[in-house]
């Protein structure tokens, strides 16, 4: 079982070393976390736009303790139902995703996105920087 839902930009984080990694990683190795699928696919995306091949980029990721979890019809039902209630921050359809499967696992987000922490949408955030 996982400890927390990664959003895109905190599995970037870790795997680039970037600020905040360290807690995306204690988080990682402890229980290990989940990551929709919709947020792998941004993760991946960002590595591939970086110059990474496939191989490199599935070694980065593959590290790293995730559960990867599909995103389904019920996901994504959820995840348009929170558009109405994010839309004045500006999240986009994978801050949604990735929310929406926190609050189905009834985990904590893990992102670098500070806005999420001023939304009511009874999930735990927890800003990595």
């Amino acid at each position: 079982m996982s400890d927390a839902v990664l959003d895109a930009s905190a599995l970037i984080a870790l795997v680039q070393r970037e600020p905040g990694w360290e807690a995306v990683a204690a988080i990682a190795s402890a229980g290990g976390a989940a990551i929709g699928a919709v947020n792998l696919s941004e993760v991946v995306a960002r590595l591939a736009d970086l110059g990474g091949s496939e191989p490199e980029i599935r070694e980065r990721i593959d590290t790293v303790l995730l559960e990867s979890v599909p995103f389904d019809t019920d996901l994504a039902y959820e995840t348009g139902l929170l558009r109405p209630q994010t839309r004045h921050a500006g999240l986009s359809l994978g801050d949604r995703a990735c929310l929406a499967l926190a609050r189905r696992l009834n985990l904590p987000a893990v992102t670098t996105d500070r806005a999420w922490a001023r939304l009511s949408l009874r999930v735990e955030v927890q800003v990595i920087r």
